[in-house]
């Protein structure tokens, strides 16, 4: 159901990609500005857990990160001594995007799949300026497109190209097989952020077998329309990757509130696997720039420790 395209009136569902070079050019140059400074600040600080090592343990100071504490050297010494970390080693960031036809559903607040290309270009101009190395995996009911792991701006413009200059050839979704696929490819521990409106087949598994191995980030796509229904007239629905249609009534009190309990009750599921799975979560929404909500995903990921 949350999958479906709205059409009024016979209004016809945008098509995926119809990036102009131009429109592409503006979102690597756009993004590339907008990983700098304070928001590249942030990504460093949250992603840095996989690329130090430790070094020493030195006494406690004011303003400290109390989550340095060496508890058992703090124990023995009865006075609080901290962990210090040699320099940050190469990270490797790796971008799984999701550029299912459902993320392609009309709205006035823009679809899903540019919001999605929008955060996938954010974090890897920020991996690029961190000088981690960042890939991308693009799937669908199948994997579309595989870039291994380099470094540089060159490389993170080459990654906003391969997601937005050809049309995805897959018409479903199996995220399972994508995680799948990238633990065959992926050799090393990595931080896998997950692009996607999580309107998959059963992927738990395959999500908790990859939080195992890897520091995994779910950021789910949402657009009001998957919380409510317009209550305005009759809505010719389709399902983008189905095919299927249906006359549903917007007018109809019944069938909104239906529409928004399923809602709930899908939310509700999504988080919960992503908690059984050990997996950190954020949402970012069409209609507001997808740099707010990471920079609050990162500061209070930062405040609080990761997972």
């Amino acid at each position: 159901m949350l999958r479906h395209a709205l059409q009024k009136d016979g209004a016809g569902v945008s098509q995926p990609g119809g990036w102009s070079r131009a429109e592409i050019r503006r979102l690597q140059i756009l993004s590339s500005r907008l990983a700098s400074g304070i928001f590249a600040g942030e990504y460093q600080s949250v992603f840095r857990g996989r690329g130090i090592e430790f070094e020493e343990v030195r006494e406690y100071q004011p303003g400290d990160d109390v989550r340095t504490i060496d508890w058992n050297v703090t124990a023995r010494a009865g006075r609080p001594f901290v962990k210090r970390f040699a320099e940050e080693r190469e990270m490797t960031v790796m971008l799984l995007l999701d550029r299912s036809p459902s993320l392609d559903c009309p709205s006035p607040r823009g679809s899903k799949s540019r919001t999605a290309a929008e955060v996938c270009a954010l974090l890897a101009f920020a991996a690029a300026r961190s000088n981690d190395r960042v890939g991308l995996l693009t799937c669908t009911d199948r994997i579309e497109e595989f870039i291994p792991p380099g470094k540089g701006a060159r490389h993170a413009e080459r990654i906003v190209a391969a997601f937005t200059s050809t049309p995805p050839a897959g018409r479903g979704t199996d995220l399972g097989a994508a995680l799948q696929y990238l633990d065959r490819v992926t050799r090393r521990a990595a931080t896998v952020c997950i692009i996607s409106d999580f309107l998959s087949p059963a992927f738990r598994h395959p999500l908790t077998a990859a939080a195992r191995r890897h520091d995994v980030v779910a950021i789910a796509v949402t657009d009001s329309h998957d919380r409510d229904l317009p209550g305005v007239g009759l809505f010719d629905v389709t399902d983008p990757e189905s095919g299927a249609r249906t006359i549903i009534d917007g007018t109809s009190t019944a069938v909104r509130d239906a529409y928004q309990r399923g809602a709930r009750a899908r939310q509700r599921e999504l988080r919960e696997t992503f908690a059984a799975a050990g997996v950190t979560s954020l949402e970012v929404e069409t209609g507001v720039p997808p740099l707010h909500a990471l920079a609050h995903f990162f500061r209070t990921r930062q405040r609080w420790g990761r997972g």
